[in-house]
C-alpha cells in the first residue's frame, strides 16, 4: 500500500531546524503540488536548486536522511508544474508519493488552524513538537479522522459497491467515518446497515492505512453476513451494490489503496 516504502524509513519526529541543500521543498497551490513529472516518475525541488531565500519554511518530516519542508518561494524559474495530489497516487517512486500525501495532510491541518477556535487569535507553532499554540492556552494537534473499510463476505461472495457522485468510478467496499461514542466495530455495523441494509457478524480487523489526501486513518475489517442477503441500497451514498463471486471479480490490488488490497485478498481466498 501507499505507506509501504521499505527500505526507506519514515520519521515524523518534529524538529525545528533549517533545511539543508539536499532537503526537499514542497510547494502547494490549493490541492496541487509543484513537482517535475516525466512518464510516471516525479522529482522534487531541493533547497540546493533554489536561488533565492524562501519566504517561509515549515518542517514536515524526514524520509531516510532527507527532510521535507512546506515552502513559500519564487517558483517562476524552475520549469516544474503543479499536479493535483490525487492524480499522483500511482506515480513513482513510492516514497515520493507517500511524502506528498502525508505532507498534504499536514498542509490541510495547518491551513485550517491559522486562528484559534476558542478565542480567534492567530496560532503559533510550538518549538518542541508538532502543535499549534494560542496565547489563551489552547493547543491543537494534527487532526486524524478514523474511518472503516468493510469487506462483507457471504460464503463465496463479496459485497462490492460503487459510490454515487464521486470521481472514483471503480468498485469499492462499504466505508464510512467513526462517529462520537462509537467503537470501530460499531461503525462497521452501522455503515453496512445504513448503506446496504445488511447485518454483519464475526468482525475481524485486517489492516490500517494512513490516507493523507483526506486526513484519514483507514481501518480495514472483514465481516460475515448475518441473516438476509437482500441489499437495500442507500441511494444518496451508492449508485450500485451487489454480491460477486471470486471468479467474477476483475479488480486486483493497485499496490496503493487498502480497498484494492482487501478485494485482492478475498480473490486469493482470505475471508477473515
Amino acid at each position: 500500500m501507499i505507506q509501504d516504502i521499505t527500505p526507506h524509513i519514515f520519521d515524523n519526529t518534529y524538529i525545528d531546524e533549517p533545511p539543508r541543500l539536499h532537503d526537499v521543498c514542497l510547494i502547494f497551490r490549493d490541492n496541487a503540488v509543484y513537482v517535475h513529472k516525466q512518464g510516471g516518475a516525479i522529482e522534487f525541488l531541493t533547497y540546493g536548486m533554489v536561488s533565492s531565500k524562501p519566504n517561509k519554511v515549515t518542517y514536515f518530516f524526514t524520509i531516510d536522511d532527507t527532510r521535507y519542508y512546506l515552502t513559500e518561494c519564487d517558483i517562476s524559474r524552475y520549469g516544474y508544474r503543479f499536479y493535483p495530489v490525487r492524480e499522483l497516487r500511482y506515480a513513482q517512486p513510492k516514497d515520493a508519493v507517500f511524502a506528498i500525501m502525508t505532507a498534504y495532510h499536514l498542509l490541510t491541518w495547518y491551513s485550517n488552524n491559522r486562528f484559534c477556535g476558542r478565542c480567534g487569535a492567530e496560532m503559533t507553532h510550538d518549538a518542541d513538537m508538532r502543535a499549534l499554540n494560542c496565547s489563551c492556552g489552547n493547543q491543537v494537534f494534527p487532526r486524524i479522522s478514523p474511518a472503516v473499510i468493510v469487506a462483507v463476505v457471504n460464503d463465496d461472495k463479496l459485497l462490492l459497491t460503487k459510490y454515487r457522485g464521486r470521481a472514483y468510478k471503480n468498485y469499492a467496499l462499504v466505508a464510512g467515518f467513526a462517529e462520537i461514542g462509537e467503537t470501530l466495530e460499531d461503525t462497521v455495523r452501522r455503515e453496512v446497515m445504513e448503506e446496504t441494509g445488511l447485518s454483519v457478524t464475526r468482525i475481524r480487523y485486517y489492516k490500517s492505512q494512513p490516507w493523507g489526501v483526506d486526513s484519514n486513518l483507514l481501518v480495514g475489517f472483514f465481516a460475515r453476513l448475518e441473516g438476509s442477503d437482500e441489499i437495500l441500497i442507500e441511494e444518496d451514498e451508492l449508485s450500485e451494490a451487489g454480491w460477486f463471486r471470486r471468479d467474477e471479480i476483475e479488480m486486483t490490488s493497485d499496490g496503493v489503496s487498502l480497498t484494492s488490497e482487501m478485494i485482492q485478498a478475498f480473490r486469493d481466498g482470505y475471508t477473515g
